[in-house]
């Protein structure tokens, strides 16, 4: 089971870091050559039938993740769910899903275009998770979801991959605080994440959070290939519980802010 996990991980550490090669530069500064505790990997689908949240947990529920939190994103039309595994060095899972029967009836339109390129059965083997768009969308039906939701748009031109990573800074030698993490990482050039401030919770909710703003890279849209933000690095800082044990979930008001990492600047 353990070598199950590892490789999933290490398919999906693949996927991302074609698009998100800053990744590198983030161990090299934070890690110094030593490997990187990841606390959490998130990713984005559709609540639709073919390719609803559940559809990609069930390849973490056949590894031992259990299903450990919910979460609801309004302003976002999202709803999300976190899974944990009983080792405690396995990384969770963050999974959020549009609803996308709150959009307009054309960027509905064109997301059921999408869905419905896909073969039945894509979803069966978890190589679904890390194998990029499993359709054709052209540039300006990106534009048009983006106009309405940056989720949407992003998940139409990049599909199933790792959306982010994030450094377990709980378990990162040399720093102590989140803040002495962002500041090397400013330091060294990196661009944050600032909506809602740099630093997103704090220890009243025990937890804090931080993220890079998405690399570029290129998407062969239908009509032509366009380089467009990709995926980012989330950084944690989990606080101690009354029993001592780490905090392990997620606070809706600072993930929905950590969405807008991939925001078109």
């Amino acid at each position: 089971m353990q070598k199950d996990i590892e490789s999933l991980f290490g398919h999906l550490w693949e996927s991302y870091i074609k698009v998100t090669p800053s990744a590198h530069q983030v161990h090299a500064l934070l890690g110094g050559g030593e490997p990187i505790v990841n606390d959490h990997v998130a990713f984005r689908t559709f609540n639709l039938p073919k390719v609803g949240l559940e559809k990609l947990a069930a390849h973490f529920r056949a590894l031992g993740y259990e299903e450990k939190g919910q979460y609801v994103f309004k302003a976002k039309k999202l709803y999300a769910k976190h899974f944990e595994h009983r080792d405690p060095d396995a990384p969770k899972v963050f999974i959020s899903e549009l609803k996308v029967e709150e959009l307009s009836p054309q960027a509905q339109a064109i997301i059921h275009s999408l869905v419905a390129q896909m073969p039945d059965h894509l979803t069966d083997s978890p190589v679904f998770l890390y194998t990029g768009a499993p359709w054709l969308i052209s540039h300006g039906d990106y534009q048009t979801l983006l106009a309405e939701s940056e989720y949407a748009a992003w998940l139409a031109a990049w599909g199933y991959r790792a959306n982010h990573f994030t450094v377990s800074i709980n378990r990162l030698p040399g720093f102590d605080t989140i803040q002495a993490v962002n500041a090397a990482l400013k330091q060294a050039g990196f661009v944050l994440n600032t909506v809602g401030g740099e630093v997103k919770g704090d220890p009243q909710v025990m937890l804090e959070q931080s993220a890079t703003m998405a690399d570029k890279a290129e998407v062969a849209f239908s009509d032509g290939v366009r380089r467009i933000p990709s995926c980012f690095y989330e950084f944690a800082l989990r606080y101690p519980q009354a029993d001592g044990t780490l905090y392990p979930g997620f606070v809706e008001a600072s993930a929905d802010k950590i969405f807008e990492s991939t925001n078109v600047m």
